[in-house]
Parts: C-alpha cells; structure tokens; sequence
C-alpha cells in the first residue's frame, strides 16, 4: 500500500533498537515501548490508519490491553466516541473481574478484564503480538465472558504469533506492520 502513513510506520520499527532479553531479541518502538519519544505524528499514523478500516456501528467498546495499548485505544475513542476500557495487569476485585494467565516471550502475570459483558460487541487493540500468549488468552476470556469480539487490530505482527492464534479460532485478526527478527534486526515482511 502506497500510503505516508505505512511507509512512516515500517520505516520508524526498521529504525528501532534492538535489545536482548535473555535469548529474546526486543525491538524497543515509541508505540510499544514508550521510547524513545512518541510523537503525535506516529501515534496518529497508527490511529487513522485503524480507524479508518473499523466497522464502527460493529463496535460497542474498544480494549486497550495494559501498558501500550492504551494510548492507541485512547486515541481510538477520541477519534470514534467509543468508551474504552482496559485490560489491567492487577486486580481490583470488582464484581464481574476476569483474570487470564498470560505467558509472553520474555515474561508471566495475570491480566484482569473488567466492564466487559454478555454480548458486548468488542474492538480489541495492542501494540504488539510476538507469541501471542497475552493475545490469545484474551480472545478466549472474551469468548468465555461470551462477548463478541467485533474487531482486533495490533500494530506490530511479530513472529509467528498471530499465525498461531488464526490457526486456533476463527477472530477477526489485523495488524498494520508485520515484522520478522533477522540476525537480531528488524525486517519488514510485505
């Protein structure tokens, strides 16, 4: 796709350092990381591009998964009037709380959903996918919760991730980026 806003995307993860943890190569991206700085410019880019391939009138509320998709499912329901709710990494006891196990590349918690109901009709938005052990227990909790899950849009398709997870249900799955580590270097997969 011939688009400003792609092309500022893909160029700004190929710019990012890479670090290790463990045998774990991690990119380090204003979008998924916090640093470096995040401009406007970047976090918009990836805004207009979702926004723009949402079905909105499929959607009743967006969730934003704790820490980096946050601001994207802010700026999601700035942009679209949609509340937001978010995927917490602590509990808060509410009624109604859901807790998943989550296991990613380089780390094991809990992940708490609140404010999600029957038949909610569900955007689910992150930052990245690599394994996808916080994504895919999330789709399942939201199936359990027997919500809908209208829509998933991540920025960063790391891995084999998200091959898996189509592999294992039948979710609506999108990314705008999808990325593969190379000698530990990121690189673009088009």
């Amino acid at each position: 796709m011939n688009d400003a806003r792609y092309d500022l995307l893909r160029q700004s993860v190929i710019d990012a350092p890479v670090v290790m943890k463990g045998d774990y190569a991690y990119f380090i991206h204003p979008l998924s990381d916090g640093v470096p700085q995040q401009s406007a410019e970047l976090l918009a880019a990836a805004r207009d591009l979702i926004n723009e391939q949402v079905d909105w009138d499929s959607v009743d509320i967006i969730l934003g998964i704790e820490a980096m998709g946050i601001p994207l499912a802010t700026a999601l329901s700035l942009a679209s009037g949609k509340p937001l709710v978010v995927g917490r990494k602590r509990t808060y006891g509410l009624p109604g709380e859901f807790a998943i196990d989550q296991t990613t590349g380089y780390s094991k918690g809990e992940i708490y959903l609140n404010d999600i109901g029957k038949g909610d009709r569900v955007l689910l938005v992150d930052d990245v996918v690599s394994t996808g052990g916080t994504l895919l227990p999330i789709l399942k909790a939201i199936d359990e919760i027997q919500a809908i899950v209208a829509d998933c849009w991540i920025i960063f398709e790391k891995g084999d991730g998200m091959d898996m997870i189509r592999s294992t249900g039948n979710w609506p799955l999108n990314s705008l980026v999808k990325i593969e580590m190379i000698n530990n270097k990121v690189s673009l997969i088009e």
